[in-house]
């Protein structure tokens, strides 16, 4: 109450609107009231902006479920504001606009209040004058057809002809819900009530529908009222049928409960039993586990055994892969030594390549000698030939004097000629002798520098090769020492391991004649383990037993279930008879109801041929007294007396 009045006083605030007063005392009403939910604002004048107020703290408020306006003279857009926040509202269960005078604006805001607010429950409408307002009205009416929540409708004193009757008509074939409808004091006439009849055969929730005062005919009245009282006898018969399947099925859960208790303690003992036959069936198992245990022990114990042996003939395979492996060690050493030798002739082969180098020093040594005697064969030649140009020219000097000065020139020409050559031939011999000498000073230097070095590598070689057999030999006589101490140990572990051997011998034959005495054991625990199968043999025969007792006591009560079953069927028998009877009274009451709305049909028939016989025989009095008149004032005019009437 308080945050309504809160909201209230805000929103006045904020629109600059005074409060008004009779709103704050109705507020201050109930909050003493304490837990009323009635907002009454009768015979207040509200003004539009209180009205907007007023509209915008109902559309959120959670408190009043009844709110009265009646008799508050509302404007068309005080309504409009009123309505469209009650639009949203979903408390208001009950609302009075009675004597607003309400208009189309009001009509249509109706419509859009019954199309969108699914809270309100009864609607006061009386003295509003809304069949005044055709489009307005069947607005109106179309929020009433769509409408699923108006149970109570009050339309007294709203003018509404028979065209709104129709609307409404059309609006109460769509509605599911309208249970009370007073359209008293109206003019709804023939025609209004005619339709409003039709929409009663289609509308099955209306139980009250008030019609007076609106020159609806009598037959109308009683034939709204027969369809009224139709739709209360089948909501009456609706809830008796209802209730007597609920009854029925009250004591059919009654006796599905029973059935299914007592079939739960039959379950619950078959259980039990089974229980006690799984823990026989336990105890028989543990024992037989526990047989079963010792046999895997000794078996275990024999598996350990053959472990052991498999151990000792590894360690035997070991021993033989160690004498391989040192006989693989001394195929090794044989190679090094193989190699060493190869590394000797190497180095021998080295040395004579030294001599070889020697030989082509000395080769190049005679062959220089052999440049230097063709150097001197070629001058003593070369002189020789000079000699023998020189008696040449001294003969021919002798033999000719006379040709003397003419071969002098020529004489002289060759001898230019040979000195030219012979100087050319000196040149040409001396170059090569000086490169002769050039390349005898490199051999010599190459021979010195070759014997330098085959002298130091030769002494290399010596020390390389004096420490390498030193090292050889040193290490020759660590691995033949080593050698000889693995062995030794291999003999020690060929002589311990024949040692082991004869004691796992020994062990193997001791084992043996334990595997034979546990054979025996494991025999006399198989005779153990027959003779607890056979009694498990009995255990069983004593379980099939029990179980054809359990059996037949199972079917025993089958039995009973069954019977009970039969007495089920009789009770759906009797519900299945009691339908039939329901069917057949509703089967009558339609063909009451048919034979009724027959003889209905040919009363008004009949009406309307009295009718037309009451407007034949007026006519035909009217035309008799016409007539009559007719004949009185010829009779008249024609009597003597007609003379002396007064004039006109």
């Amino acid at each position: 109450m308080e945050d309504f009045r809160r909201t209230y006083l805000r929103l006045c605030k904020e629109s600059g609107l005074e409060p008004h007063e009779s709103v704050l005392n109705q507020l201050h009403n109930v909050r003493a009231a304490g837990d009323s939910t009635r907002l009454d604002l009768a015979t207040q004048s509200l003004s539009v902006d209180t009205c907007a107020v007023l509209g915008r703290v109902l559309s959120n408020d959670v408190l009043f479920t009844e709110v009265v306006l009646s008799d508050c003279m509302l404007s068309e857009e005080g309504v409009k504001l009123l309505l469209h926040g009650l639009c949203s509202n979903t408390t208001v269960k009950v609302l009075d606009l009675k004597g607003n005078n309400m208009r189309a604006v009001g009509s249509e805001a109706l419509g859009k209040l019954l199309r969108q607010n699914k809270s309100i429950r009864r609607l006061t409408l009386e003295w509003n004058a809304l069949g005044m307002w055709g489009e307005a009205f069947s607005i109106f009416c179309e929020g009433l057809g769509s409408n699923e929540a108006l149970k109570q409708l009050d339309l007294r004193n709203n003018q509404i002809n028979h065209q709104g009757a129709g609307e409404l008509a059309m609006a109460l074939k769509r509605n599911t819900t309208l249970q009370e409808l007073d359209l008293r004091w109206n003019n709804i006439g023939l025609l209004g009530g005619r339709a409003l009849l039709e929409s009663l055969q289609q509308n099955r929730t209306l139980l009250q529908l008030e019609m007076a005062g609106n020159n609806v005919p009598s037959d109308t009245l009683k034939a709204v009222e027969q369809s009224i009282d139709h739709n209360s006898d089948r909501k009456s018969t609706l809830k008796e049928s209802r209730s007597k399947t609920q009854v029925l099925s009250k004591e059919i859960r009654s006796l599905r409960e029973e059935k299914g208790k007592q079939f739960l303690n039959m379950m619950e003992t078959i259980d039990k039993q089974r229980e006690d036959l799984g823990r026989s069936s336990r105890m028989s198992a543990v024992r037989v586990g526990q047989l079963q245990e010792a046999l895997n022990e000794r078996k275990s114990a024999v598996n350990s055994l053959k472990a052991k042996l498999q151990m000792t003939e590894a360690a035997l395979a070991l021993s033989e892969q160690k004498s391989h492996d040192l006989g693989e060690l001394l195929s090794r050493v044989k190679l090094e030594k193989s190699e060493l030798k190869e590394r000797q002739s190497r180095e021998m082969n080295k040395e004579q390549e030294v001599d070889e180098l020697e030989r082509r020093c000395k080769a190049q040594q005679d062959h220089i000698f052999d440049l230097k005697q063709e150097l001197t064969n070629s001058t003593s030649e070369l002189k020789l030939r000079l000699a023998q140009a020189e008696e040449r020219l001294e003969a021919e000097k002798k033999r000719s004097k006379q040709t003397l000065d003419d071969a002098e020139n020529l004489r002289q020409k060759e001898v230019d000629q040979l000195n030219r050559h012979r100087e050319e031939s000196e040149r040409s011999l001396q170059d090569r002798v000086q490169k002769l000498e050039g390349i005898r000073i490199q051999l010599e230097e190459e021979l010195s520098r070759v014997r330098a070095m085959s002298v130091t590598e030769r002494a290399q070689a010596e020390e390389e090769l004096v420490k390498i057999r030193n090292q050889v030999r040193l290490e020759e006589q660590q691995r033949v020492s080593h050698l000889e101490e693995k062995l030794r140990l291999l003999t020690q572990s060929r002589d311990e391991s024949q040692i082991h051997c004869t004691q796992q011998k020994r062990t193997v034959s001791e084992l043996q004649a334990k595997n034979n005495h546990l054979a025996l054991e494991m025999e006399g625990l198989k005779r153990r383990i027959e003779e607890l199968q056979q009694e498990l043999g009995g255990k069983e025969q004593e379980k099939v037993a029990e179980v054809n007792k359990v059996r037949v006591e199972l079917q025993e009560q089958i039995g009973h279930l069954q019977a009970e079953r039969a007495t089920q069927g009789g009770l759906k028998e009797k519900i299945a008879a009691l339908e039939r009877e329901m069917k057949v009274q509703t089967s009558n009451h339609r063909e009451a109801l048919l034979d009724k709305e027959s003889e209905i049909a040919s009363l008004l028939e009949k009406l309307r041929l009295k009718d037309g016989e009451i407007m034949r025989t007026r006519e035909d009095e009217a035309q008799r007294a016409s007539f009559l008149q007719k004949a009185i004032l010829t009779y008249v005019q024609g009597s003597p007396l007609g003379s002396y009437s007064p004039k006109k």
